[in-house]
Order: C-alpha cells, then sequence, then structure tokens
C-alpha cells in the first residue's frame, strides 16, 4: 500500500482526483513556468523585464489567461481546500520518506495559497486598482531590496511553489496511472528532486536579480 494512501482518511473518488491533478499539472504549470522565465528578464534591466512581465496584451489573450490559467487555479484551490480539511496526519505511525513529502505538499498548499494571494494583490490588483497599471520594476525592485519582510516572503514562496509544483508532477503520474507500481514511481524520484531545483533555481535568480536591480535605484523617495 502507498504512503500517500495510507495518510488519507478514505478514498477520493478517482475522476475527482484526476480533475484535480490535472488542473494542478498541465495549465498552471505552463503559466508558472512561464511566469519563472518572464521575470528571468530582470537579469536584463528594467524594460525588458517590464516588456516580459507587465508588457501590454490584447483582450483576447487576457481572456485566454483568465479561462485556461485563473479559473483552473480556482478550481484547483477549492478542491486542495476541501482535501486540506479531509485528511489527517500520521507521520508517527508512518515515519517514512514518502509520507513526510505528502505531508509538506499539504503545507506548501496552504502556503503557496497564501502567497499567490498576496502576490496577485501586490503585483497586479493593487496597481491597476489604484494607478491605473501594472507594477513598475523600480518598485518591486525596491521592495526587494528595502523591504525585508518581502523579500522573506518571495523567497519562502518561490521555495514553496518549486516543491508544490515538482511533488504535483509525481502525484500526477499516480493519480493517470503512469507510474503502476512503487518501484516506477521511486524511478521518478531523481527527476522531482531536479525539476524542483531548476524551478527554485529560476525564482530565486529572478529575486537576486530585482535585489541587485534595487540597489542601483535605491532606496523610494519619501513623500
Amino acid at each position: 500500500m502507498s504512503t500517500e494512501a495510507a495518510a488519507l482518511p478514505r478514498k477520493t473518488p478517482l475522476f475527482q482526483s484526476r480533475l484535480g491533478s490535472f488542473l494542478a499539472v498541465v495549465p498552471l504549470s505552463f503559466w508558472v513556468v512561464n511566469h519563472l522565465w518572464d521575470n528571468l528578464a530582470a537579469f536584463a534591466g528594467a524594460e525588458a523585464w517590464q516588456t516580459a512581465v507587465t508588457g501590454q496584451r490584447d483582450p483576447f489573450t487576457q481572456a485566454l489567461t483568465f479561462i485556461f490559467v485563473l479559473v483552473p487555479l480556482l478550481m484547483h484551490t477549492g478542491w486542495g481546500i476541501v482535501r486540506l480539511f479531509s485528511f489527517k496526519p500520521n507521520n508517527l505511525a508512518y515515519n517514512n520518506y514518502g509520507n513526510l513529502k505528502y505531508i509538506l505538499q499539504r503545507i506548501t498548499a496552504a502556503g503557496v495559497l497564501a502567497f499567490l494571494g498576496a502576490h496577485l494583490w501586490l503585483a497586479f490588483l493593487r496597481p491597476h486598482l489604484f494607478h491605473g497599471g501594472p507594477e513598475p520594476f523600480a518598485d518591486i525592485a525596491r521592495e526587494m531590496r528595502f523591504h525585508g519582510p518581502t523579500l522573506f516572503v518571495y523567497i519562502l514562496g518561490t521555495l514553496g511553489t518549486a516543491y508544490h509544483l515538482a511533488n504535483g508532477l509525481q502525484n500526477f503520474g499516480m493519480s493517470w496511472g503512469i507510474f503502476a507500481s512503487e518501484r516506477s514511481m521511486r524511478r521518478f524520484e531523481p527527476a522531482v528532486i531536479i525539476i524542483f531545483l531548476v524551478l527554485l533555481a529560476m525564482a530565486w535568480g529572478s529575486l537576486y536579480a530585482l535585489y541587485q536591480a534595487g540597489s542601483a535605484l535605491g532606496p523610494a523617495p519619501t513623500p
């Protein structure tokens, strides 16, 4: 019996499990990788980052983003919240690596949810609602350099996102029958670690570039 099955209080219906796994991996993973890649443009300077991350997109592209990213994100979030309230930790009874990963997946789910909510508000909703446009490069670069709590939240938030996505790929393979045995699942473990490290390197690399750019810009002028 798999360690993940042991941690669940009851069996999740197959369709719900596969649907939740699909919504977690297929659209959201592509968006996360693309978003991290765009943010690496910070190494090329403010104009390159602004074009890559906050460049104006036509209404058709924005509608597609909403349908294929935000809607699956909301559905996966709802599905994940239900699962958060439907399991009980049992690491004392099953103290092994697989069960630890399962618990970490649930913990990072809550952390990533909070991080994404804060990120969407600070980087997208608030600038558009109160300033009529996207977040300027100078603002986020200064925040990373001179506001320790923001940098700390982004470091932890991207760490949790990288782990949650990489480990989610393994769960996706289990849910869809790609890994038919414990042995095949273990053989995929090195790939999970590599994916996690690559995602984390992209995320922290972007933060480093913003941090360095903030130093050149200096603190925000006092009103």
